[in-house]
C-alpha cells in the first residue's frame, strides 16, 4: 500500500502545472470533448508508467543496494529541481487526425510523458518499491488527479490557478522523498 500511496502522492504533486497537464488543457480547449481526451490520457499514462516501471525494476535488480539508494536520493531531488522550473506549451503543431481526438490524446500524451519528470519519477518510484502493480497503479492515479480536472475546466481556470505555489509545495515532496532516500528512511503509511 505504501509504493501506491507514495506513487499517488508524488505524481500528483509533481503534474500539477506540467507540460502534460498545459496539452490537457489545450486539448479540453481546443476540442471539447472531455470523454475521449480523459481516456487518451488514460490509456497513453498506463502505456508510458508500465514501461518506466518495468525499466525501474530492471535497473533495481542489476545496481547494488548501496548505490541503487544513493541514485534514488539524488534522482527524487533533482525532480524537486526540476519542479521548480515552470513548463510551457504553445499549441503549434497539434491537429485531430483522422483517428480522432482519443488517438491524438493518446499519441501527444505518451510523446510529452517521454523523459518527463512524472516519468523519471515512476522509475525511481519502480526502482524503490518492488510493487510494479501499485506502483503502475499509483501513478497513474496520480496522473488523472491532476489532469482530469484540467479537462473539465479548460482555459477557464488555467490563467488564475496557482502553479508557482504549487510547484514550490511538489519541488518539497520530492526534496523529502530523496532526502528520506539518501538516510536509508522509510515513508509508512
Amino acid at each position: 500500500m505504501e509504493a501506491f500511496l507514495v506513487s499517488v502522492l508524488a505524481v500528483t504533486v509533481g503534474e500539477i502545472g506540467d507540460k502534460t497537464q498545459l496539452l490537457a488543457l489545450l486539448l479540453a480547449a481546443r476540442y471539447k470533448k472531455p470523454g475521449p481526451i480523459v481516456l487518451g490520457i488514460l490509456v497513453a499514462t498506463l502505456a508510458n508508467h508500465t514501461l518506466a516501471g518495468l525499466l525501474g525494476q530492471l535497473v533495481a535488480t542489476h545496481v547494488d543496494g548501496t548505490v541503487m539508494r544513493y541514485l534514488l536520493g539524488l534522482s527524487f531531488l533533482a525532480i524537486a529541481a526540476w519542479t521548480l522550473k515552470p513548463d510551457e506549451m504553445d499549441d503549434g503543431g497539434i491537429n485531430e487526425s483522422r483517428y480522432g481526438v482519443f488517438m491524438l490524446t493518446c499519441v501527444t500524451f505518451f510523446i510529452a510523458e517521454i523523459g518527463d519528470k512524472t516519468q523519471l519519477a515512476t522509475v525511481a518510484l519502480a526502482a524503490k518499491y518492488s510493487d510494479l502493480t501499485m506502483v503502475i497503479a499509483g501513478t497513474t492515479l496520480g496522473m488523472l488527479i491532476a489532469d482530469v480536472p484540467a479537462v473539465f475546466l479548460g482555459k477557464i481556470a488555467a490563467p488564475n490557478f496557482p502553479f508557482k505555489y504549487v510547484r514550490w509545495c511538489a519541488a518539497a515532496v520530492f526534496a523529502v522523498l530523496g532526502v528520506l532516500v539518501l538516510l536509508g528512511m522509510e515513508l509508512k503509511f
